[in-house]
């Protein structure tokens, strides 16, 4: 079935990370970061499906995403600045490689014209191992506004805390709504939610986010003995987690089933009544 997600992060330079390296990896070229004087060469990575920028009207000296990610480097002065926002979303792995790659083009475009900024897009296969259904896309932004002459103002509406919450909540549920489009189009009837089962309605317990350490753990126990039970803590709290969800969904179509059963009971007994109704009506005519 298809499968939401979408998570927002900030590349930072207080935690050590370059916009240029991140955007290197991301679309497996090789780019020269001027500010450290680094070359970062990705070029023989593996899994990247494309890669392309788009950019605001004007701003066509974006498309060189060496001298995008090194302006907006150059941009920024402070030792802990945030010189970039990475979106990272789930395509459906319903839908063609074309399908997906307009998916993911449709976002970019939402994300430029709705701040300003410029979107580079990879969009990555899914990896050897572990689920083959995983094609994602990572989309780097810049955190200034481009223009024509280059980056301008700050995007402060995703930095300010009273706001950014509230801007990432309007982008998912852009999100699903570009992807239920995007299934519908093609005929698939799988539908997508960013919201929480708590406010669907539902009572089917979320798992927990594995994170990069507790995956490579578990796919490193399955190369050694495929199907075996989880290893990692996490592992075995999201199995007994699924287990639950397992049994509630169970449950609750054994009942959706009785309730069927009832009602079709019911209707059958208000029709035998019914026809017992008019054979008495006729035989009180036949006297």
């Amino acid at each position: 079935m298809a499968i939401y997600h979408l998570s927002v992060k900030s590349i930072s330079r207080s935690v050590g990370r370059s916009v240029v390296a991140a955007a290197a990896y991301r679309s497996g070229q090789e780019l020269t970061d001027e500010r450290q004087g680094l070359t970062h060469d990705y070029t023989r990575k593996q899994g990247v499906e494309d890669a392309f920028i788009v950019a605001p009207d004007g701003a066509d000296w974006a498309q060189d995403r060496n001298a995008l990610w090194n302006a907006a480097e150059a941009a920024e002065k402070r030792k802990d600045a945030k010189t970039g926002r990475e979106y990272e979303l789930a395509l459906p792995a319903e839908l063609d490689a074309g399908a997906r790659k307009e998916l993911a083009r449709d976002f970019a475009r939402e994300l430029v014209a709705r701040y300003g900024v410029v979107a580079d897009v990879a969009i990555h296969e899914p990896g050897r191992e572990g689920d083959n259904r995983n094609h994602h896309a990572h989309i780097l932004t810049t955190t200034r506004m481009a223009g024509e002459d280059g980056l301008g103002a700050k995007t402060r509406v995703l930095d300010v805390a009273s706001t950014a919450s509230a801007e990432i909540e309007h982008m998912r549920g852009v999100w699903a709504r570009q992807v239920n489009m995007a299934l519908e189009r093609h005929q698939v009837e799988q539908r997508v939610d960013h919201r929480s089962f708590e406010r669907q309605g539902r009572e089917q317990e979320p798992t927990r986010h594995m994170g990069v350490s507790a995956m490579a753990l578990e796919r490193q126990a399955a190369r050694k003995v495929p199907d075996r039970e989880p290893v990692t803590d996490l592992g075995k709290q999201n199995a007994e987690i699924r287990e639950r969800n397992r049994v509630l969904e169970t449950a609750r179509k054994a009942v959706e089933k009785a309730q069927e059963l009832f009602t079709g009971l019911e209707k059958k007994a208000r029709l035998a009544v019914g026809l017992a109704r008019k054979i008495g009506q006729r035989m009180e005519l036949e006297r």
